[in-house]
């Protein structure tokens, strides 16, 4: 009994240090703590970081900062600045780099004119220790990504200009961090510039060149080999970040630029990226928050009134530094009150670069016990600030969307997608495809349909079709994405597709491009002449020989006044998720008129995309276009039905020339309901 007890004792003595243990603790508190402070409307990141504080070394002692939780720490912050930067909408970034460039030097220059002075004349340090402290006001690390991951206003023009700002003030807080620090030792040399210089050069070249190659070739590969492409995706991002470090930045840069490297290749939709985010934000950014909790020693309060008055100091400091910062760049730039709140919330927090900043000058002997503990302090308050101003910003934003903005969606909550199965070869990418540009607004699931023959064996084709057909759900499921699967018999597979079409009400059929030679006459003649003169549906036919991520261009060919059509802005709303989800331009091929209807929209609905236009018209020619064709081109030909509007004899022939002289080349034929 005794040995028993003395067992039991060694595996609960404080501070743990059985990993299993500790492992089990942490997992409870990522479990428990959102879900209770939730209940009290206190935003979970909160909870994660106070129970950072009871847990750590100057709480109960429960846990200590060792090596398990310091390397489940460091992946955390990696994952949230790998995050931020494969979510961030390069279109909208390209956009508004202008804007991130000045609000990052709004937000690095603002706290640090601020900061010197009062640490300088105030608080009375000595220049390096007032310049060293300064430059730590203006950091901020995006501990509150998460809640706008979550709440769905990542893509929001705030957002890009916030994070572009962050990786700005941020390398140079270090570059100046780096400055202080040779001028400290004496050892800030013209070699030291060289050298930080040529590395910077390649890191980036290897980054934006190299890495995406790499990755379209294992992609393309690997393409049914789900399970690799995770595993990938996380040994590019911990590998750049650790190229950082040799370049002479901080491994957080590296990271986010691992997700620029990869943001065309992961749409946001698609089954690979619900993966990433669902596991960074139930396990490693979590556990990167309780970290930052850890830090936190609340006895320095009690510690004397010097290191109150430098705590509260430097708290108001950062705090006003910030919000400064982000109410002169709602001024500039015309922002609402929630994007300006938003853009404060994002940038206020500071966290890991922080305290990154601190800890090399405390341990360089440039800073005192103090200022490290009153910095300690700051983090807590910073962090708690940020996340209500954070949560506040982001509601405030969706009910101004919701209240006066048009959204992408045109069919209201019940969207309805047929996808009709003849051949298995191409289901995969059609799926894909059909994933991407879904309503997310939309609750119906994807209906994946086949049609079996009215004959004697018609029962056992439908228990077969739908069991060869039950292997695709799961390519759904895996991007949160449901679908249903559904048979039906009838004699001819084109009346099967139109009469299930009005059943379910469908607003789009999906259908993959025949297998056979001779479109015109395959398609045109008996299936799609049949679907297109008993449905009123928007027809959507596609054949992709490429992978969607890599294909690099949209070239787009519009008929004469086809804004005219009922289903005009269905197809284009279609077209503009597409664009968004894999970050590609859009090439438009029409006349002036069709030019500025697109334009329109686009502009209705507060969308930024990169577009090209060539004036159109010679449609005799059609074929002239091929010139411009690229092997990495998506073509998407809007076509129309006899009768209507926009329809003329030459669009029936295109789908058969694009077929005959273009079979390895991707492409799309557009029929407006």
């Amino acid at each position: 009994m005794d040995t028993i007890l003395h067992e039991l004792s060694e595996h609960f003595q404080l501070p743990f240090h059985n990993p299993v243990l500790i492992f089990s603790i942490i997992l409870f508190i990522i479990l428990l703590a959102p879900v209770l402070l939730n209940r009290i409307r206190i935003p979970g990141i909160i909870g994660l970081i106070v129970s950072g504080i009871i847990i750590g070394p100057e709480g109960f002692n429960i846990l200590e900062k060792s090596l398990f939780v310091d390397v489940f720490s460091t992946i955390g912050l990696l994952y949230i600045m790998f995050i931020a930067g494969l979510e961030l909408d390069l279109n909208e970034f390209k956009a508004t780099k202008n804007k991130s460039i000045i609000f990052g030097l709004l937000t690095f220059s603002i706290p640090l004119g601020i900061g010197f002075p009062v640490c300088y004349y105030i608080l009375d340090f000595n220049f390096n220790a007032s310049l060293l402290t300064a430059s730590m006001f203006a950091t901020h690390t995006l501990v509150t990504y998460p809640i706008v991951s979550k709440l769905g206003v990542s893509k929001n023009i705030a957002v890009a200009i916030t994070v572009g700002g962050t990786i700005l003030t941020d390398t140079a807080v270090l570059i100046l961090l780096a400055v202080i620090l040779g001028s400290h030792s004496g050892g800030l040399t013209q070699e030291f510039w060289i050298r930080l210089g040529i590395s910077l050069l390649l890191f980036s070249a290897f980054m934006f060149f190299i890495i995406p190659k790499i990755a379209k070739w294992f992609f393309r590969t690997l393409e049914s080999e789900k399970h690799s492409h995770y595993i990938f995706v996380l040994s590019v991002v911990f590998f750049s970040a650790f190229l950082a470090e040799l370049a002479g930045l901080e491994s957080i840069i590296g990271a986010f630029v691992a997700g620029l490297a990869l943001n065309k290749l992961i749409p946001h939709s698609s089954a690979l990226m619900n993966r990433i985010e669902f596991i960074g934000n139930s396990l490693f950014i979590p556990f990167f928050l309780i970290s930052v909790g850890m830090v936190v020693d609340v006895k320095v309060i009690l510690s004397g009134p010097m290191a109150i008055i430098i705590a509260g100091t430097l708290t108001i400091v950062a705090i006003t530094g910030k919000w400064t910062a982000a109410w002169i760049t709602q001024l500039i730039f015309g922002f609402s009150r929630g994007q300006r709140k938003l853009i404060f919330g994002l940038s206020s927090a500071h966290a890991a670069a922080t305290l990154a900043v601190i800890l090399v000058g405390y341990n360089a002997g440039i800073l005192s016990a103090n200022i490290l503990n009153g910095t300690v302090v700051l983090i807590l308050i910073t962090c708690i600030v940020a996340s209500f101003a954070t949560e506040s910003a982001s509601k405030i934003i969706i009910r101004d969307m919701d209240e006066n903005e048009e959204t992408l969606t045109i069919t209201g909550n019940t969207e309805q997608i047929l996808i009709p199965i003849a051949n298995m070869t191409n289901i995969e990418k059609i799926l894909e495809f059909a994933i991407l540009i879904k309503d997310k607004k939309s609750a119906m699931p994807l209906s994946l349909l086949t049609v079996v023959p009215n004959t004697l064996e018609a029962e056992k084709n439908i228990m077969k079709a739908k069991l060869e057909l039950e292997k695709f759900i799961k390519e759904t499921t895996a991007s949160e994405t449901d679908a249903t699967i559904m048979a039906t018999i009838d004699y001819n597979a084109a009346s099967g597709i139109s009469r299930t079409a009005k059943e379910i009400m469908a607003d789009l059929i999906l259908l993959g491009w025949p297998q056979k030679t001779g479109f015109l006459d395959k398609l045109i003649g008996d299936k799609m002449e049949s679907i297109l003169e008993n449905t009123e549906k928007t027809l959507f036919i596609c054949q992709f020989e490429n992978p969607l991520i890599n294909h690099k261009r949209l070239f787009v060919i519009v008929p004469p006044i086809a804004e005219f059509e009922e289903g005009f802005e269905m197809w284009l709303n279609k077209l503009a998720k597409l664009a968004i989800e894999i970050s590609i331009p859009i090439t438009l091929n029409c006349t002036d008129d069709t030019h500025k209807a697109i334009l329109r929209f686009f502009k209705t609905q507060k969308l930024s995309l990169n577009i090209q236009f060539n004036r159109f018209y010679e449609w005799e020619d059609f074929l002239i276009l091929s010139r411009q064709f690229l092997d990495t081109d998506l073509i998407v030909l809007v076509s129309s039905r006899k009768g209507y509007v926009s329809h003329f004899g030459q669009l029936d022939r295109i789908p058969a020339k694009l077929e005959k002289h273009f079979p390895a080349i991707s492409k799309m034929v557009f029929y407006p309901r």
